[in-house]
C-alpha cells in the first residue's frame, strides 16, 4: 500500500476531513485491521478454551480426591450419599466444560479461521488483494482533484507573493518622495516597479480564481468517485461486522450452560440427592450396625473341649486387641495382579471395637504374664525359626504405619506365616518390620 500521492506533495492539509488528500488511507487501513481482528478473536477464543479445559481438569481432580476422602471417612448413610453427590456434580459439570472447550475450538475457532482465509487474499509481494484494490480505487478517484488542488495552492502562493511585492514597492515609492537625494530617474524606476507589481497582482489573482473555479467544477465528480470506492469498503467491512456478530452469538450459546438441558438435570439430581438425606434413617442404620441394635453372643456356660487347646496366631491377637478389620484381599492361584487391600484409616467403616471392658487387667486370663510371672501359655514362640526370603511380584504402597512398601523385584524376609486375613509379617533389608499382602510375594527358590 503506497504512502502518498506524488501529485499531493507540497499540498498543505488544512483539516482532518476524509476529503483531504491522503485521508482515505484510514479507510484502507481498516481492511488490514479487519484481518488482524479475526486473528485477535481466534486468540481470544483459544485462551477461553484453555481456561475451560483447565477448569474441567481441576473439577475432576477435586472430585476424585474428595470422593476418596469421604468414602474412607467417618460419614455414613444417606448423608454420605448426599455428600458424594456433590462430587458427582463436579464430574458431570467437568464434562460439560470440556464440551464447551471442544465447541469453541472445533466450531467457532475454525469458522473464523475459514472466513478469514476466504475474505482476505494475500499477495505475493505482501499485503492483501482487497487492500490494494481499495488503495488503487481511492488513488484513481482522488488523483485529478489532487492535481487541480495542487494548481490552486500554487496559484494562491503566487498571488500572495505578488501582493507582498506590491506592498513593498508602494512603501519604497512613498519613502523615496521624502528623500531629496534621489534623482527623477530613480523615482521613475520605483514608480514603474509599483505599476508592474499591480499588474502581477491582477494576473496572479485571475489565475488563482480560475484554478479555484476549475477545482470547484471538479469537486462533485471527485466526491462521487470517492464515495463509490468508500461504499465498496463499507460493504466489505459490513460483511466482517455481521460475521463477528454471528460468531459471537454462537460463542454465547456455547458458553451459556444454563440453556443446556443436561446442566439443569445435574443440579436437579444434586438437589434430590441432598434432600434424600435422612438423619433418622442414618441413626437407625448406625444403631443396628454399631450400636445397641447389634447382635451379641452373650457368654454362656461351655463344657470343656480339647479343641479349646488351640493356639492363637500373632495376627489374630493383633486383631483382637487393635479392633481393626482389614478387607479387600483377594487371593487367587494365578499370577494376575491381586486386588489391592483397601487402606485402613482411623475412620474405616469396617472398624470393629475391642471387646475388653474390664479395668482390671489382672483378671484377664490372656494377659502376657500370670501372677507368678510365667509367660502366657497361649503365646507363640516368637523365635519359631520360620523366617525365609521372598521376592515381591508387584509394587505395594503401605497404607498404614504398620505396613511395608516395596517395588516389584525387591527382596525381603518373611517372619510369620499368612494369617486368615491374607497378611504376612516381614522385614525389609533396612530393618523395617511390618505387614504386607501375602499374595504380593513369592518364595525365593
Amino acid at each position: 500500500m503506497s504512502v502518498a500521492y506524488d501529485d499531493s506533495i507540497g499540498v498543505e492539509v488544512s483539516s482532518d476531513s476524509f476529503w483531504e488528500v491522503g485521508n482515505y488511507k484510514r479507510t484502507v487501513k481498516r481492511i488490514d485491521d479487519g484481518h488482524r481482528l479475526c486473528t485477535d478473536l481466534m486468540n481470544c477464543l483459544h485462551e477461553r478454551a484453555r481456561i475451560e479445559k483447565a477448569y474441567a481438569q481441576q473439577l475432576t481432580e477435586w472430585a476424585r480426591r474428595w470422593r476418596q476422602l469421604v468414602e474412607k471417612g467417618p460419614q455414613y448413610g444417606t448423608v454420605e450419599k448426599a455428600w458424594t453427590a456433590v462430587m458427582s456434580e463436579a464430574e458431570r459439570v467437568s464434562e460439560l466444560h470440556l464440551e464447551v472447550k471442544a465447541s469453541l475450538m472445533n466450531e467457532d475457532f475454525e469458522k473464523i479461521k475459514n472466513w478469514q482465509k476466504e475474505a482476505f487474499h494475500k499477495q505475493m509481494m505482501g499485503g492483501f488483494k482487497e487492500t490494494k484494490e481499495a488503495e488503487d480505487g481511492f488513488r484513481k478517484a482522488q488523483k485529478p482533484w489532487a492535481k487541480k488542488l495542487k494548481e490552486v495552492e500554487a496559484a494562491k502562493k503566487a498571488h500572495h507573493a505578488a501582493c507582498k511585492e506590491e506592498k513593498l514597492a508602494i512603501s519604497r515609492e512613498a519613502n523615496s518622495k521624502a528623500d531629496p537625494s534621489l534623482n527623477p530617474e530613480q523615482l521613475k524606476k520605483l514608480q514603474d516597479k509599483v505599476e508592474k507589481c499591480k499588474q502581477d497582482v491582477l494576473k496572479t489573482k485571475e489565475k488563482y480564481e480560475k484554478s479555484l473555479k476549475e477545482l470547484d467544477q471538479g469537486t462533485p465528480q471527485y466526491m462521487e468517485n470517492m464515495e463509490q470506492v468508500f461504499e465498496q469498503c463499507q460493504q466489505f467491512e459490513e460483511k466482517r461486522l455481521r460475521f463477528f456478530r454471528e460468531v459471537l452469538l454462537e460463542v454465547q450459546k456455547h458458553l451459556d450452560l444454563s440453556n443446556v438441558a443436561g446442566y439443569k438435570t445435574i443440579y436437579r439430581d444434586l438437589e434430590q440427592s441432598i434432600r434424600a438425606a435422612d438423619a433418622v434413617e442414618d441413626l437407625r442404620w448406625f444403631r443396628a450396625n454399631h450400636g445397641p441394635g447389634m447382635a451379641m453372643n452373650w457368654p454362656q456356660f461351655e463344657e470343656w473341649s480339647a479343641d479349646l487347646n488351640r493356639t492363637l496366631s500373632r495376627r489374630e491377637k493383633k486383631k483382637a486387641t487393635d479392633g481393626v478389620t482389614l478387607t479387600g484381599i483377594n487371593q487367587t492361584g494365578d499370577q494376575s495382579l491381586p486386588n489391592k487391600p483397601s487402606s485402613v484409616s482411623s475412620y474405616e467403616k469396617t472398624q470393629s471395637y475391642p471387646t475388653d471392658w474390664s479395668d482390671d487387667e489382672s483378671n484377664n486370663p490372656f494377659s502376657s504374664t500370670d501372677a507368678n510371672g510365667d509367660s502366657n501359655p497361649f503365646d507363640e514362640d516368637t523365635t519359631s525359626g520360620m523366617e525365609f526370603r521372598v521376592r515381591a511380584l508387584y509394587d505395594y504402597e503401605g497404607q498404614e504405619h504398620d505396613e511395608l512398601s516395596f517395588k516389584a523385584g525387591d527382596e525381603l524376609t518373611k517372619m510369620e506365616d499368612e494369617d486368615e486375613q491374607g497378611w504376612c509379617k516381614g522385614r525389609l533389608d533396612n530393618g523395617q518390620v511390618g505387614l504386607y499382602p501375602a499374595n504380593y510375594v513369592e518364595a525365593i527358590q
